[in-house]
């Protein structure tokens, strides 16, 4: 059975830092693709950033400079270091994994999230 744990997450003050991962487990096949996807409330569910064959990676232009993602792939592992948070970076952040780009976050390659609050 496929599962996709997310962990890190917490209440960090505008300016700080959290670090995310992700471990997927039951996966009979290297995941080549991850990445983090985060909603915040009232808001639709946006791509954060995603990471090919653990080194081609892409950002959102709101976390930019901000944000790095890595992977081990061997381990099936992606982490999301968040560095000058703030305040609307608040939200749930998923993880997501696929075989590829195209099948990134389909089932059941999705994470039950996990809270990040940027709060003073």
């Amino acid at each position: 059975q496929v599962q996709l744990v997310e962990s890190g997450g917490g209440l960090v003050q505008p300016g700080g830092s959290l670090t995310l991962s992700c471990v997927a487990s039951g996966s009979r096949h290297t995941l080549n693709a991850m990445g983090w996807y985060r909603q915040a409330p009232g808001k639709q569910r946006e791509l954060v950033a995603y990471i090919l064959s653990g080194r081609i990676t892409n950002y959102a232009d709101s976390v930019k400079g901000r944000f790095t993602i890595s992977a081990e792939t061997a381990k099936n592992t992606v982490y999301l270091q968040m560095n000058s948070l703030k305040i609307e970076d608040t939200g749930v952040y998923y993880c997501a994994a696929g075989l590829n780009r195209q099948t990134m976050g389909q089932a059941p390659y999705w994470g039950q999230g996990t809270q990040v609050t940027v709060s003073a």
